[in-house]
Order: C-alpha cells, then sequence, then structure tokens
C-alpha cells in the first residue's frame, strides 16, 4: 500500500502527564508516500524545571532549554506541519495528549486522525512479544545515535513505516494499518493508566477533569473493554465525545460477574445523590370478603416473608396503580373490588361493558379473583429456589481473587473475601429487600453453572 501524507511525531516531555508536565522537545517528520517532505524539530523551554531522572534519561538539561523558545513560540509552526496530516507516533496518545494539552493552554482546539505506530507493529508482526522503540530498533538492527532525542527516535519510526511496507504484504500492511487508525480523540489520562487497568472482570468509572463520572461499565476485561472505548477506529459522535473529556479511570476489580454486578450498582449509587428509588408490588389479602382484595406493599427495604404472594416489582405507587389499571381493562375486572374506584353497588365500568359485574352479582368473587390470579401471573415475584439464607461464592484463580455473596429470599446480607466472614454474616443480618439486586441476582442465576455453594 501507498502511505497517505504524515506528521510523524516525537516530543520529549518533563514527565508523563499532559495536565502537569510540560514539553520539553518536539520533532515532526512530514512524508508522503515514500517521500520525506520535512523535517523539523526544535527544543521547546517547559517552563518548569526538568526532574533530575528525565534529565539522565534523555539528555535535554535545564541549561539546554533556558534559551529556547516557549511552546506558544512554536505553536504555529507546529499546527502548520500537523495540518491536514494523520497524527503519526510511537504510541500515539502520549504524544497526541501533550500537544493538544500545550495548545489548549494556547486557547486553541486540536484534533488530527492518529495511528499508533506500536499497534501498528503489533497487528503486523505479532509473533513478537515487544513493540517498543528500543525492541523494534534490536528487532530490526537500526542504528540510532542519540535515543530519546526527539528527531533521531521519530526517523526511526518513519523507517519501521518504510521497511514493514516493503516486508509485508499489501493486504497485510492495509489490515495493519487500519486496526491501528483511529479518528476518535485521544484520551486525557498520563501515560501508562490505561496500560495498568488488570485484565479481569470488574467495573471502571471515566471520569472528567472535575472528577465527576461520565460513564460507568462492567467488563469481563477492564483492560480490553476500557482500552476499547478509545481505540475503535469505527468510533460514533458518542465515543468521540466520551474520550474527548475523560481524564481519569477508577477501577474496581472484581472475582467473578456477581461480583461485578454487584460492585456497580452500589458504585453507581454512590455517584448519584438522588433519592432512592421506593418499589412497590401488589399483595394478595387471600380474604374472598374484603375489599380491596389486593394491597399495595412497599418492598424497599421489606422483608420477602412478611408479603405473601406479591406481584409485580414496580417504581412506586403511581406506577403499581396504573399497571394495575392496565390490567383492569384488558381483563374485564371490576375497579371497586380492586379499590381503584370507591362506592357501593355497580362500579361504572360494569355500565359501560368493561366490567364482567361481580360488583352487581352476575359474577361470583371466586371468578372473578381466579381471573385476577391469572392475569397478574406473569407478575409475581420469583419464590426463592433454597431453604434459606444461601452463599453464592466466586472465584477468580488466575488473578487469586475470591467472592462470597450472602443471599436471603433475594435480600443481600453482605459480600465478603472469606467464606468464613460470610458464613458469620448469616446469623446476624436482617432481609431489606432490594429490588435492583433481586434483579442482577435473578439474572445471574438464570445463567447456566451459576449456584449456590
Amino acid at each position: 500500500m501507498r502511505y497517505p501524507r504524515l506528521a510523524i511525531v516525537d516530543l520529549e516531555t518533563t514527565g508523563a502527564d499532559p495536565s502537569r508536565d510540560r514539553i520539553t522537545e518536539v520533532a515532526i517528520l512530514v512524508t508522503e508516500g515514500d517521500t520525506l517532505i520535512e523535517q523539523w524539530s526544535t527544543l521547546v523551554n517547559p517552563g518548569m524545571p526538568i526532574p533530575w531522572r528525565i534529565q539522565e534519561l534523555i539528555g535535554i538539561t535545564d541549561d539546554m532549554v533556558a534559551d529556547a523558545p516557549h511552546f506558544a513560540e512554536v505553536a504555529a509552526a507546529v499546527r502548520e506541519r500537523l495540518a491536514g496530516n494523520i497524527f503519526v507516533a510511537h504510541n500515539v496518545r502520549f504524544d497526541y495528549n501533550f500537544l493538544r494539552a500545550a495548545f489548549e493552554r494556547q486557547g486553541e482546539s486540536f484534533h488530527s486522525p492518529a495511528l499508533c505506530s506500536v499497534k501498528f507493529s503489533r497487528a503486523l508482526y505479532p509473533q513478537f512479544p515487544r513493540h517498543g522503540l528500543d525492541a523494534i530498533i534490536a528487532r530490526h538492527g537500526y542504528a540510532i545515535s542519540s535515543r530519546h532525542r526527539a528527531l533521531d527516535d521519530a526517523q526511526i519510526v518513519w523507517q519501521f513505516l518504510q521497511e514493514s511496507r516493503l516486508d509485508q504484504a499489501d493486504e497485510a500492511v492495509s489490515r495493519a494499518w487500519s486496526r491501528a487508525l483511529s479518528d476518535t480523540p485521544q484520551p486525557r489520562l498520563p501515560e501508562g493508566d490505561l496500560e495498568a487497568l488488570p485484565e479481569c472482570a470488574g467495573v471502571y468509572v471515566l471520569r472528567n477533569a472535575q472528577g465527576h463520572a461520565l460513564e460507568i461499565g462492567r467488563a469481563r476485561n477492564l483492560r480490553a473493554q476500557v482500552l476499547g472505548l478509545f481505540t475503535s477506529h469505527k468510533a460514533d459522535a458518542r465515543a468521540k465525545k466520551r474520550a474527548a473529556g475523560v481524564q481519569h479511570v477508577d477501577s474496581f476489580p472484581a472475582a467473578g460477574e456477581l461480583d461485578a454486578m454487584l460492585r456497580e450498582l452500589q458504585i453507581a449509587r454512590n455517584e448519584v445523590t438522588a433519592k432512592p428509588r421506593q418499589d412497590a408490588a401488589w399483595a394478595w389479602r387471600f380474604d374472598a370478603q374484603a375489599t380491596p382484595i389486593l394491597q399495595l406493599v412497599e418492598l424497599t427495604g421489606g422483608d420477602p416473608l412478611e408479603w405473601g404472594e406479591a406481584y409485580g416489582c414496580l417504581r412506586g405507587e403511581l406506577e403499581a396503580r396504573k399497571v394495575l389499571r392496565d390490567i383492569v381493562a384488558k381483563h374485564r375486572l371490576c375497579p371497586r373490588r380492586l379499590g381503584l374506584e370507591l362506592g357501593q353497588g355497580s362500579c361504572t365500568s360494569h355500565a359501560l361493558g368493561k366490567c364482567l359485574g361481580v360488583c352487581s352479582g352476575k359474577e361470583t368473587a371466586a371468578q372473578h379473583d381466579l381471573r385476577l390470579l391469572t392475569a397478574l401471573s406473569a407478575l409475581k415475584l420469583r419464590a426463592w429456589p433454597y431453604p434459606g439464607t444461601t452463599i453464592f461464592a466466586e472465584h477468580d484463580e488466575a488473578h487469586q481473587r475470591s467472592a462470597f455473596h450472602v443471599f436471603d429470599h433475594w435480600c443481600h446480607l453482605g459480600s465478603f473475601d472469606t467464606h468464613a466472614d460470610a458464613a458469620d454474616c448469616t446469623a446476624r443480618s436482617k432481609r431489606c429487600f432490594d429490588a435492583e439486586k433481586y434483579r442482577v441476582l435473578h439474572r445471574w442465576l438464570a445463567q447456566t453453572g451459576h449456584g449456590a455453594v
């Protein structure tokens, strides 16, 4: 394949955090196809001391940058060389974020399609375990005079791209290029934050500069899923907006899927200050002479053993009454017997032909209530499938992580790291129903292989 017009970039900086550290050197190679159109570099005064460990690593000292231009003085020259080109760098997120932050400090925005030559190398040479610049230099036998100086490192990337195109079939190069190219804004995260995420199940929280949660999600593999949020080359507008705003990622490893589901629910609740939802259900009174035959019970915080048979797990009284009215209308039930209409004698629905007449003696209470039970059956809360308090265990052998979740009649009594702590919990915890945890456990148990220890 023929490479499009590229701006191959390499930066040296005072550290790894683009929000705190600054650029000390910029190099840009402008290329198209096989042609090097221009190579340009300059030292940059960072306006802050360069840490000694960085000076020793890259060879750029405070004295060397003392008389160098500040970024504001070279910003126009940098933008001119980047404009209209694909931004290429080895671990592109690092260089891209630093330049974006530098432009934003000048009151300017910056966005460009970007290609990571690390990802390009991984896709094109999957047989090799390492793809850092040192590994590529050793693998291909490249000579370099000043490793960790911007221009020399950029030239190595250009040499690697050229030789890879000649070394591999066009189809393989095109496929690797597609995988490494992204139009999604690079996440504004310090170097290594995403790479340090664990490869296990868990929950992630994407945060903006103010620490507010932008997204909370659950993953079977935290590292793969979160990296995927920022590296897809088919990103939609929502993904681009998310990537542009993220500046920190919190991760919460879990022992398994149920552990992750419960953690996600709790984290989401901790992030929201809204009043907790009060779920409700209709409970059967089992008294043919009683009117109404159903009574509304509040589920949240209640004990399921005190409800008898409950129907629905509904979002408060308003939704509960709407659902019941819909059932009454669909099955020609009596709103008066169900407490939806006050008064004596025939209900208004019977006069309209919408009630079969239990209120006027045309239908027995037993017949009416049997039809009601049939209509409500789809809403009935699932019976607890165990004799009593039950422990559900999860183990992640690869990461030596375990979780023991204690439930009793769908009520979550607690989650623990050891079976002994979980067993101790069963004797001293009170049942408090939580509709969302009921749904979480219900979904988990529905999957093959899930159950109690």
